[in-house]
């Protein structure tokens, strides 16, 4: 197991090194779910017209752009420690007439560069478990979301039937990585998704740790696809400031 400083080298590398083939193979890998995981997501959030939002760790921006889409009027902040896959975005949000209401800002999960309180809503998705520390990166999204604001995780996680488990270890860890190399000419980089999830908390822990580490109100757990994914919705206090 890496140490901190390692794996945030070590992922920076991955996602600089897959950036041209992340969406393609994002799509071939989870087989055309990660559009209906992440419309899920948009639906319970209920993200209303002119909110404020930070999509963390937003990779190539899809996300990004959803929430961009609800708020219509709202400003949207896209923030990646990675260049390549900024560059990604970029594009899409140009072809989509989107620049002038989000923002693309390259910077560190562990440390947002905002204010306290200054957005609605604060999503990760598929990032949190390749991040330094979790509960690190749950807190500075907690923080920079307004009171009440929401904090939300769209995460890989563990199905909890043993035969369905077997058979999607079986795939994460022998099939994967060489879908990988076969697609986009990258082994060890999609070999490094299944090492990824092997440390990562199964949805029940991590919701645990939303309430009770982070602080967190309201916590709510939806299991998707056998539990191979997650969403975790949690407000910040009311009272808190």
């Amino acid at each position: 197991m890496r140490d901190k400083s390692e794996k945030a080298k070590f992922v920076l590398q991955v996602f600089e090194s897959i950036a041209k083939d992340y969406d393609r193979m994002n799509t071939l890998l989870s087989f055309y779910q990660h559009k209906r995981w992440r419309k899920f997501a948009m639906k319970k959030m209920a993200v209303k017209p002119g909110d404020t939002a930070i999509d963390v760790c937003c990779g190539t921006g899809d996300w990004t752009i959803s929430l961009a889409n609800a708020s219509q009027t709202g400003r949207v902040v896209g923030l990646d420690f990675s260049d390549n896959m900024l560059q990604v975005a970029e594009r899409k949000l140009s072809e989509k007439g989107l620049r002038q209401q989000v923002e693309l800002v390259r910077g560190d999960a562990m440390q947002l560069p905002f204010p306290d309180n200054s957005f609605d809503h604060a999503t990760i998705g598929f990032a949190l478990r390749n991040v330094p520390d979790v509960v690190q990166v749950l807190k500075e999204m907690k923080r920079v979301v307004k009171p009440g604001g929401q904090v939300v995780s769209l995460e890989l996680s563990k199905p909890t039937w043993p035969p369905f488990r077997a058979l999607y270890y079986f795939y994460f860890e022998r099939i994967l990585p060489w879908l990988g190399k076969l697609f986009a000419n990258r082994y060890e980089q999609y070999r490094w998704l299944p090492e990824s999830l092997i440390h990562f908390p199964d949805y029940e822990e991590l919701a645990r740790i939303m309430r009770e580490e982070v602080g967190l109100d309201e916590v709510e757990v939806y299991p998707l696809t056998g539990g191979i994914t997650a969403l975790h919705v949690g407000r910040k206090p009311a009272n808190e400031r």
